[in-house]
């Protein structure tokens, strides 16, 4: 059986170690909160629709005033909780690290969220009805420092790509085939292609690879575009996605569209970089383009920045 006094709740003014207590040493510190806060948003697609999505939130604010003990960490938090009261936008963000800054009583002057989700979007096959969801990483960081704010958004984009070498050296291996297997002056056409649908047919394949291009942007203080949009604005640039749900309709176009869109790594980054030099609103950036090789053991590998 429980006292009542297991109820009782203190009415006593509870201790303020961050505000009462003196530091051991009086030197400001440049960036202190927490990290990997679960976080809920709700994110405007470009479709004018809405997904609702989870993510992890980082959160910090300088500790200027040399003298102070630490920062309010509750109160960082609970600027965090207010995060899905609203579509997710760079507004929101400009809001919610002015009001980090201001919760500090004084003791901060700049702040920083960064937050990590995958955003999905729907995908429709090539030909067939067949349609999936695609997942992306996508990180955007945003900083105000002395009321100046400034934003970094990185995306991942997955997609396919087929080493040209090897389809010049698969072409050489199926004419050497087709002259060993019709060694006339004349071939006749029904038999060349009943030839070529045979097993015989089957002389050597072009190697591919599933390959990432890992792009950061800055976009100083300029308006953000959708992120779906400016994923499929990648993707149509790099020029052949991965897929999600296909029939072998679809996977027959994959192939043919693999075949028009033969490339090494430095073909894909030189794609996303000539891209990047169009986007008005980003001021620099950082791209990493990874072709994860069938043939080797190992990547092949670009990197590069403005």
């Amino acid at each position: 059986m429980f006292s009542s006094d297991s109820n009782h709740i203190n009415t006593n003014p509870l201790p303020d170690v961050t505000s009462n207590t003196l530091t051991d040493s009086s030197l400001p510190l440049q960036w202190v909160g927490m990290e990997k806060i679960g976080v809920p948003l709700t994110l405007a697609l470009d479709n004018g629709k809405h997904q609702s999505l989870a993510a992890q939130a980082d959160i910090f604010v300088s500790l200027d005033q040399a003298s102070a003990k630490g920062i309010h960490m509750s109160r960082l938090h609970a600027i965090l909780n207010t995060l899905d009261e609203e579509p997710f936008t760079k507004s929101l963000l400009d809001r919610l690290l002015d009001e980090a800054v201001s919760s500090q009583a004084g003791i901060s002057n700049n702040a920083k969220i960064t937050l990590t989700f995958d955003l999905l979007l729907k995908k429709p096959a090539l030909l067939s009805n067949e349609s999936g969801f695609q997942a992306y990483s996508v990180v955007v960081n945003g900083e105000v420092i002395n009321g100046s704010h400034a934003y970094d958004i990185d995306v991942t984009i997955p997609y396919s790509s087929t080493c040209p070498c090897s389809a010049s050296l698969s072409r050489q291996l199926y004419a050497n085939a087709i002259s060993e297997a019709f060694d006339s002056e004349t071939i006749d056409k029904a038999s060349l292609l009943q030839w070529i649908q045979s097993d015989q047919g089957s002389v050597a394949t072009p190697h591919s690879q599933r390959s990432y291009a890992y792009i950061k942007m800055s976009t100083s203080n300029n308006p953000w575009p959708a992120l779906d949009s400016l994923i499929r604005h990648f993707e149509e640039v790099i020029g052949t996605s991965v897929q999600t749900a296909v029939k072998r309709i679809d996977e027959q176009e994959f192939a043919r569209l693999n075949a028009n869109n033969l490339m090494f790594c430095e073909d894909a980054a030189r794609r996303i970089k000539a891209c990047l030099e169009t986007l008005p609103y980003v001021t620099d950036y950082w791209f990493k383009v990874e072709h994860q090789e069938s043939l080797h053991a190992h990547n092949a590998v670009v990197i590069d920045q403005k």
